[in-house]
């Protein structure tokens, strides 16, 4: 069976898994007697075995096998959570990690077996105490052979071979009790089949669909391990009719025959062998099974979790597959870009309009589309917008390696995961976050904890990341209680390297000394690492967010830590901006920098430094005469008064000088291409209702 159609669905919902196993071993090392944890991780290891097993990845499967087992060893009470365990879970998660890459890359999981690992984990089961091994492997042993024989002795065969014990009576008892059927299955595979694990995962996940799986011979762990015939044996409950449950597993392809019946954990084997008519076979219809309930086979003899799953599987698991749906991000780009061409489009109509007469009813029509068209636009960008905590999950596991890696005590604290932005910017700055982080861990941290208590700062090493919105931008902040930034020390470092003169460095201010940090190539290491920077410093970190169109600043005080601060705007493609003239020619300012428009007097300005500033309400603010910077002549007098855009960027205010204002307009931001991305004042362009081209301004450059 060729699975490549699959392909897409299998990697998002292992990285989820895989997100998920990360997450709840993290919880576990901190709460080692924490069932619901444990559960979870079970839960999680069995799905990603089923799905490895049904697209044929064999390593994958083995090694998220033996992690199953370890923790159904935990579940069972034999085997108690240790430090080392913990270690070497992380290690299977980062294995699996690596096969999961190798599937993106070539669809193939690669030909490493990890023999080391699949070891390290049987020496943690074989490191139970006393006799506990050799019982624990002969009980499921003994389970099978159990009912083997008692059957055997009544010569029966099938589902009516389960043995039938207290706690799977009990299930039984409480499904009757709720109304459904209990009905018993023999499904054969055909003997051609390949991959007769893969079919019968799917049998159980179309039956989960709309029903539970209450007991099966042979177990389920066998059955998905392939060490079974062609033959299996299922009791399950249902609110369904046999012919659904009968066209449900016949509906999986190389699927033999299926031999339903009614199911009577009372009566005789005669009588339930009667009871099981030949059904005419209907047309397969196998319908979608949701992720989470792959899981659920494992845990079903349990009483008490039974009825609970079907009912949650009822109430709540039903309407998440009917009201979402997975969509390229292509897809979205696709639509974003028509959005853009219709506003485009609109605002030549507004302009039309403006220009020639129409009548009120034309009018009031135009007035209606860009309505609807600002609606769409905002709704199109919700569908894009997505929680940030996508690309913080991986952090506290990050943090809790470098506690070891360093040896240092440190805490990982992050607010505002559920703060949204668009998909394009939160999948691009992952990796600037997590340098400033392992910056914070590797030189922001202090080494000596009895420096921090003289420091009156507690033992552990606390590290921050906090997200929020702030107008139409997002703004996150990474920084520690640690060392703070040494400010002579870089500029030592800046002298060292030749960046600049003794004389140089003398006249500059801590703040701009500390920006020597974002110099290419710099770095205060006395060594160079493989935890922070690896020696090229934190040009990357403000190139990558400037190439998002946000900016980075950083607040630091020596001794008590230090906070970088990163501004991204919301959306990269529309958005408001300043449409200005400038001698003859168009330029557009993002709204969400201008603070306010100032007519000033050219008797209100001053020098200071040689620098043009205005006195704005108590506040010195310097000026930027932008046709000067831009070498355009300006069609004003130099008596007429000036026209100042004041822009703010951290908490520096700076105002622009501009020959006439035309007003706010949305805009469509166009990328200028490579030949001309060497202008950092200039951050993209803009086709206007007339048809002009506008370019718009990166007031942080100016600034």
């Amino acid at each position: 069976m060729d699975v490549s159609q699959y392909l897409g669905v299998f990697l998002d919902e292992a990285k989820e898994h895989i997100q998920n196993l990360n997450d709840s071993i993290m919880q576990l090392e901190e709460d080692p007697t924490n069932e619901d944890c444990i559960n979870e991780i079970f839960r999680a290891a069995h799905s990603m075995k089923g799905m490895a097993g049904t697209m044929g990845y064999k390593h994958m499967q083995q090694l998220t096998h033996d992690m199953e087992d370890v923790f159904s060893d935990v579940r069972n009470g034999t085997l108690k959570i240790e430090s080392s365990m913990i270690d070497t879970l992380f290690q299977c998660l980062d294995a699996i990690q690596a096969y999961v890459d190798n599937v993106t890359e070539t669809q193939d999981e690669g030909d490493e077996e990890n023999a080391n690992l699949i070891q390290a984990l049987a020496d943690i089961r074989a490191g139970k105490s006393g006799g506990t091994v050799a019982a624990a492997a002969a009980e499921p042993a003994a389970k099978e052979a159990e009912p083997a024989a008692e059957q055997d002795d009544a010569n029966q065969t099938g589902y009516n071979s389960i043995k039938i014990d207290d706690s799977i009576k009990g299930t039984i008892e409480d499904a009757q009790g709720q109304g459904k059927k209990i009905y018993g299955l023999n499904v054969k595979v055909q003997e051609s089949c390949i991959l007769k694990a893969a079919r019968a995962f799917l049998v159980f996940k179309g039956i989960e669909e709309v029903g539970e799986i209450v007991a099966s011979e042979p177990s389920t762990q066998d059955i998905e391990d392939e060490k079974f015939e062609f033959d299996f044996s299922l009791i399950i409950s249902t609110e369904e009719e046999k012919d659904k449950i009968k066209e449900i597993v016949l509906g999986v392809s190389e699927i033999e025959s299926c031999e339903i019946a009614d199911f009577d954990p009372n009566g005789s084997a005669a009588a339930e062998k009667e009871a099981a008519p030949a059904e005419a076979p209907a047309a397969p219809a196998a319908p979608a099974p949701k992720k989470e309930e792959a899981s659920k086979p494992a845990p079903a003899p349990k009483k008490e979790a039974a009825p609970a799953a079907g009912n949650n599987k009822k109430a709540v698991g039903k309407p998440v597959v009917n009201r979402t749906v997975r969509v390229d991000i292509e897809k979205l780009d696709v639509l974003m870009n028509l959005v853009s061409e219709l506003i485009i489009a609109k605002n030549s109509l507004i302009s039309a309009a403006n220009t020639s007469g129409i009548s009120s009813d034309v009018n009031e029509q135009i007035e209606y589309l860009e309505s609807v068209t600002t609606n769409l636009h905002e709704s199109v960008m919700k569908v894009r917008m997505v929680p940030i905590e996508s690309v913080l999950q991986k952090f506290p596991r990050m943090i809790r390696d470098l506690n070891k890696s360093l040896g240092k005590k440190m805490e990982l604290t992050m607010t505002g995961e559920d703060t949204e932005m668009d998909r394009t910017v939160v999948d691009e700055i992952g990796d600037p976050l997590m340098h400033l982080l392992r910056n914070s861990a590797d030189h922001g941290i202090e080494n000596d904890s009895n420096l921090r208590a003289e420091r009156g700062k507690p033992e552990v090493g606390q590290i921050f990341l906090h997200a929020f919105q702030d107008g139409n931008s997002v703004v996150i902040e990474v920084g520690d209680d640690g060392n703070g930034i040494d400010a002579e020390a870089v500029k030592n470092k800046a002298i060292e390297k030749g960046i600049m003169s003794r004389e140089q460095a003398d006249t500059l201010t801590e703040k701009q000394a500390v920006e020597l940090l974002f110099h290419p190539g710099f770095s205060t290491a006395k060594q160079v690492s493989e935890i922070s920077g690896r020696g090229v410093g934190l040009d990357v970190v403000k190139s990558k967010v400037e190439s998002l169109s946000g900016e980075v600043d950083v607040k630091t005080k020596l001794g008590e830590g230090s906070t970088w601060i990163i501004r991204l705007p919301l959306t990269l493609a529309i958005i408001q901006a300043l449409m200005v003239v400038i001698g003859d020619e168009k330029y557009a300012i993002p709204l969400d920098s201008i603070q306010s428009i100032e007519d000033i007097s050219p008797q209100d300005l001053k020098f200071v430094e040689n620098k043009e500033v205005i006195n704005l309400r108590g506040n010195v603010t310097p000026i930027v005469r932008l046709n000067e910077v831009l070498d355009i002549d300006s069609e004003k007098s130099p008596d007429e008064d000036l026209i100042v855009v004041i822009t703010k960027k951290g908490e520096q205010f700076v105002g622009l000088v501009i020959d006439e204002l035309m007003g706010q307009q949305e805009i469509v931001i166009k990328p200028l291409g490579k030949y001309i991305n060497k202008c950092k004042m200039i951050s993209g362009a803009t086709i206007l209702g007339d048809g002009e081209i506008a370019l718009i301004l990166d007031t942080n450059a100016l600034v």
